[in-house]
């Protein structure tokens, strides 16, 4: 029998609700054969926010687990050891305080922290494009990201300091051309300001731990051919750009969770098929096979999946991997004429993409660019999806089916408990009682000198981690000392000539907005945390398109604040999305303060991933719409708000 290649790290995205339970989780999946830690933090921690700020407000464990401090850390790998493990965290803006936090817990551990194994995402160029867990500018947020970098070259010879994740750039609408030239121009960017950080000798070796986390759709060839163009364009890049003459420092080495944006609602069944062929993609061609696969479940795009669920994906990695003989084999696609095409077809797109943003001063400097055509191409895949241009099975063809007997009785969802957020609270506070308030001032006074002097940060994040310096508090010390950051929403104000297929809607905006004596006027917000800003963005610019006059301002907005600029603005419809799972209580304090503020007359429509009980109570707290991943006919709703305002009508 041929000898088989090592499979790749087998991972579940995974944690919710506490730390101890989502350290359950961890040492069930590894019991089940998992690989490798996948860590999920919820949104407070990944934006730096206790789990008692007001902004946290609902978010607590919805979506991740909470980390406010050491002692969190400590309970989340408990009876783990993180000298064995290797553990990938998906973290930016907050990843130099979470790496410091894992740092202190494996000395707890006892641990030889220069073999501990891992990857901090730390990719905060990307979340200024298409995640939204930013805090600071974009400058500063660049030097953190090599001061990781930096001190892990000295201190953690095998972690990976730095993740560039074009994964939520195609779940933004990229095309892989995008995904290729702005993922790539990210890692463009974080080298060039490494190469000042750590001596000339030892770059090469760092330019060998940069790593990449991709995603792959359902078009699974162009996918494949993707990837191979990955590897070829970044040895080309450390090759050329860099002078890396030692091939293993110039391998594009890179983990994967597969598309996410693609999962429906409907037929959710589906799904399963999708996440195989998707998986595909990054495994066929042993030239370019990803390092770490991590599959979604089935009904993520339902809700939070159960442990069964993520067994049920990592059972798709594991008999691949171990059933079939697709690792007896070399490459299975080299000297492919088609495949070759393809591949340099893709190449070509980013190499023209990729002189554009160098032409325009690199990644950072292009933010807002990169930003407005992210915008633009989602708009385009949904325009292909509701024309029936682009199939989509279960939502735009062959609708009709069997009621799924996996989303009956509990739904087919696993809810976290509203109570876990006042628990998190209470452990907050308690832990704030018992530490040493003087070290721990000392220690966040050390932190905001290094900040100021443009020292690396991570020594003094240590210290003030093992002092017992919470996630806010660090974080507030980079708000204070770089100031805090709004990135570009993508959607301009002006409308655009984009008008074929919109006339009929366009006339009825015309003429609602006559009657009403004022162009229409739309309030699109984002409540909470949640980054994930596609579907609000897409409102915004369809509403913007139709010819109402728009107001959205992006992410991270708090319902005071959406209450008031609604007031402001005079809204005659105010519009709010929300992925995180935190709808009830932030849409129940915005109703509360909508009707406060006389604005009770004003309709409020409501879109993200919401279950059909959680929608009924919504409309008894008086929302008017509620619309989720399945009306995916933009059309359709604009026409519903214009429906809404139209004068006399029983909505308004």
């Amino acid at each position: 029998m041929a000898e088989k290649d090592k499979p790749w790290l087998f991972r579940t995205y995974a944690g919710h609700s506490t730390a101890e339970k989502s350290n359950a989780l961890y040492r069930s999946n590894l019991q089940k054969g998992q690989t490798g830690l996948s860590v999920a933090f919820d949104l407070p921690t990944q934006t730096g926010y206790d789990s008692d700020h007001v902004l946290a407000r609902g978010e607590v464990g919805k979506v991740g687990v909470p980390v406010c401090h050491l002692g969190d850390m400590r309970t989340l790998f408990d009876q783990i050891p993180l000298e064995q493990m290797n553990t990938s965290m998906t973290i930016n803006a907050t990843a130099p305080w979470l790496l410091s936090l894992y740092i202190a817990v494996a000395q707890e551990q006892g641990a030889d922290t220069r073999k501990l194994q891992g990857t901090v995402q730390n990719d905060l160029i990307k979340e200024y494009l298409s995640r939204g867990t930013y805090i600071c500018p974009p400058k500063p947020s660049l030097a953190m990201i090599t001061d990781v970098a930096a001190y892990t070259r000295e201190h953690l010879p095998k972690w990976n300091p730095m993740n560039v994740c074009s994964y939520h750039l195609q779940e933004a609408g990229a095309t892989p051309q995008q995904e290729l030239a702005y993922a790539l121009a990210t890692a463009i960017a974080v080298l060039d300001d490494l190469k000042t950080k750590v001596p000339e000798e030892n770059f090469p070796a760092m330019v060998g731990r940069i790593s990449f986390f991709v995603n792959a759709g359902i078009r699974f060839v162009t996918e494949m051919c993707k990837m191979r163009a990955f590897t070829e364009l970044w040895d080309e890049i450390t090759r050329e750009r860099y002078g890396i003459e030692e091939p293993k420092f110039r391998r594009f080495r890179y983990g994967v969770q597969v598309n996410s944006l693609g999962l429906t609602e409907q037929q959710p069944e589906n799904n399963v098929y999708r996440i195989l062929l998707e998986m595909l993609a990054v495994t066929l061609s042993k030239n370019a096979r990803a390092r770490a696969v991590q599959l979604p479940a089935w009904n993520e795009a339902l809700g939070l999946p159960r442990p069964w669920d993520q067994q049920w994906s990592l059972r798709m990695q594991q008999i691949l991997a171990y059933e079939t003989d697709l690792l007896e084999f070399g490459d299975l696609f080299d000297g492919n004429p088609v495949i070759a095409a393809k591949v340099e077809d893709l190449k070509q797109g980013a190499r023209d993409e990729l002189r554009l943003l160098d032409e325009m001063g690199g990644a950072i400097s292009a933010i807002d660019y990169m930003k407005s055509r992210l915008v633009e191409a989602n708009a385009e895949r949904l325009n292909r999806i509701e024309a029936n241009e682009t199939v989509v099975v279960g939502v735009n063809r062959w609708e009709q089916g069997e009621p799924s007997p996996l989303t009956a009785g509990d739904g087919g969802i696993m809810v976290v408990d509203p109570a876990v957020e006042q628990e998190q609270i209470k452990r907050l506070q308690a832990w704030k009682a018992d530490r040493d308030e003087g070290a721990v001032e000392a220690a966040l006074a050390a932190l905001r000198l290094a900040a100021q002097e443009g020292r690396n940060v991570m020594p003094a994040s240590i210290a003030a981690a093992k002092a017992g310096a919470t996630t806010g508090e660090w974080a507030g010390v980079m708000r204070q000392v770089h100031g805090e950051y709004r990135g570009p929403t993508g959607v301009a104000a002006s409308p655009s000539n984009r008008t074929e297929g919109l006339e009929e809607i366009r006339d009825a905006v015309d003429a609602v907005s006559t009657r009403l004596g004022r162009r229409l006027k739309f309030v699109v917000g984002k409540p909470g945390l949640d980054g994930h800003s596609n579907g609000a963005e897409q409102i915004a610019f369809r509403a913007r398109d139709c010819g109402m006059d728009i107001t959205y301002e992006g992410i991270r907005l708090t319902p005071e604040q959406i209450v008031a600029r609604a007031q402001e603005e005079d809204a005659h419809v105010v519009g709010l999305s929300i992925l995180s799972g935190s709808h009830l209580p932030l849409i129940e304090d915005l109703m509360q303060r909508m009707r406060a503020a006389g604005l009770s007359h004003v309709p409020v429509v409501v879109g993200g991933i919401i279950p059909d009980e959680d929608a009924e109570r919504l409309l008894e707290m008086g929302v008017t719409r509620v619309y989720t991943p399945k009306d995916f006919q933009l059309n359709r709703i604009m026409m519903d708000i214009v429906a809404l305002v139209e004068p006399g009508s029983a909505a308004a």
